[in-house]
């Protein structure tokens, strides 16, 4: 499925998927909703959830914390369905463009994952950094969609 890669040049200006895993096997994976263009996550895959995600045209990543393959979606009823599937130059990094339909991709309950924005400028000496929320209301209660299961997000 995944052609072994041989050359540079096929690798950057060939026609065959030759995707270059890390040395844990996975690719990392950038989700962007298909009508804005507005980030949704980051997660990773391996080849079983790339060959998946291809296959039924919905994504599937890996967890790193539950170290399993995950259908996204599958829980909380907001399954990506891929529009397109892109990988850059030199192929160890994907992009995926995805309809969510008016859900959520992230586990704490808002659409994005990327939901708080860091101010810019100087940073004062002593003073912690405080975020601004950019969404302000969640899309779904994460307690009551993954009753029992553990959070993913480790300390």
């Amino acid at each position: 499925m995944f052609k072994k890669r041989k050359s540079i040049f096929e690798v950057e200006e060939g026609k065959f998927l030759s995707p270059k895993f890390d040395s844990k096997g996975l690719i990392p994976v950038v989700t962007t909703d298909y009508k804005n263009g507005d980030v949704l996550m980051v997660g990773y895959m391996n080849k079983i959830a790339f060959k998946k995600t291809i296959e039924t045209k919905e994504a599937h990543y890996w967890s790193r914390s539950r170290k399993a393959v995950w259908h996204k979606g599958k829980t909380s009823g907001f399954v990506q369905k891929v529009k397109d599937l892109r990988i850059d130059d030199d192929q160890d990094a994907v992009w995926l463009k995805v309809d969510i339909g008016t859900g959520a991709s992230c586990h704490v309950g808002y659409r994005s994952c990327f939901y708080r924005s860091v101010p810019l400028g100087k940073i004062k000496k002593g003073k912690n950094i405080k975020m601004k929320f950019k969404e302000g209301k969640k899309k779904f209660n994460p307690d009551k969609v993954y009753k029992g299961q553990p959070n993913p997000t480790k300390l």
